[in-house]
């Protein structure tokens, strides 16, 4: 039994890790892809995909609104 929780308990810090960063990044991002609440609920319910998800499509490169021009 203590085979499984060395493999198991590293995944659980990370997932929650994870989580508590992709939760204050979109907290503090000014514009994501997509509603915030919409994130927030990915990253809360979704496990370990749903932060990933965020970090990989909802920031916006640069801080920048999808409508902002240059």
């Amino acid at each position: 039994m203590t085979q499984i929780w060395q493999i198991v308990l590293p995944l659980i810090v990370l997932q929650f890790l994870l989580m508590v960063t992709a939760l204050i990044t979109c907290v503090k991002e000014a514009n994501t892809r997509g509603p915030k609440w919409l994130w927030i609920c990915l990253i809360l319910f979704v496990g370990i995909f749903g932060p990933i998800a965020f970090f990989v499509f909802g920031r916006n490169p640069y801080g920048k609104a999808p409508h902002d021009s240059e």
